[in-house]
């Protein structure tokens, strides 16, 4: 299916890997220019490269920097005035108990997957209502609708993110422009497949005799039961971002591999 993204721009927030990275390659694979970010200038440039050698009709770029830092995305903004589309994805994350969780680690969490999100949509959202199109989508997660308790100062930003979203999908009324967050479960991502393979090292399993392991033992509520694939969410926010989802406005849309046990 043509997603009728071709020449479009888009900025993937930390997209040298996972969830981030697969996004940038779904995009690329519908002829989207991405604008491929990451702190470390080699690292990001190197995924340029890949995607170029990929999609050699797509003319990927190197924004590098670190966009928490407001300077940085000053930056970056005077590099790449006009985009697209934005996709929010760079975030943190740790597991860690409520009363260890100190003040500064709250302000940490706040500043990164939010902040720097904000920053981003409040430069980016005036100039896509301008021209009339845009789409905005932010990165959150099951837990911002289900917290399991173990990342509270993870949890309570990814909730905001939803508020966020609603809040800035009113202002696109009449355009064609949207606002919206996909909330992923748990996802395999590079850090995810070494943790199954550290916890099962002294077991003679496959990977997939590994997966489906955890998955019982941990998340015995999912339907799935096994990881989803980054590539998966790199489609359904690719087709998010296409013209054919004008519909879908400040709308929190769940990839959870029926691991939310509610209707809502």
């Amino acid at each position: 299916m043509d997603m009728g993204l071709t020449n479009k721009t888009a900025l993937v927030t930390g997209s040298t890997k996972g969830i981030g990275k697969a996004i940038a390659i779904e995009l690329a694979k519908e002829g989207v220019n991405v604008l491929i970010n990451g702190r470390d200038y080699e690292e990001v440039e190197r995924i340029v490269n890949e995607v170029k050698s990929d999609f050699p009709t797509t003319s990927p770029q190197n924004a590098t920097g670190d966009i928490v830092d407001s300077h940085q995305r000053e930056v970056l903004f005077q590099k790449y005035p006009n985009i697209d589309i934005l996709v929010n994805n760079m975030g943190i994350y740790e597991i860690m108990n409520y009363e260890d969780v100190e003040d500064e680690v709250w302000e940490k969490y706040f500043r990164t997957n939010v902040l720097a999100a904000n920053g981003l949509s409040k430069f980016y959202l005036p100039k896509m209502l301008n021209i009339e199109f845009g789409r905005i989508i932010f990165i959150a997660s099951e837990e911002a609708v289900m917290p399991s308790g173990q990342m509270p100062q993870y949890c309570m930003t990814k909730s905001m993110l939803l508020s966020l979203s609603k809040s800035l999908s009113k202002l696109t009324t009449g355009k064609d422009v949207t606002v919206n967050t996909i909330m992923p479960g748990p996802t395999l991502s590079e850090n995810v497949h070494q943790i199954i393979e550290d916890m099962y090292a002294n077991k003679d399993m496959t990977f997939s005799e590994k997966e489906k392991a955890f998955m019982s033992e941990n998340l015995p509520h999912s339907e799935l039961q096994r990881f989803i694939r980054p590539t998966e969410i790199g489609r359904l926010t690719t087709f998010v971002c296409s013209p054919f989802s004008l519909a879908f406005k400040g709308s929190p849309l769940r990839m959870d591999g029926g691991l939310v046990p509610t209707i809502f």
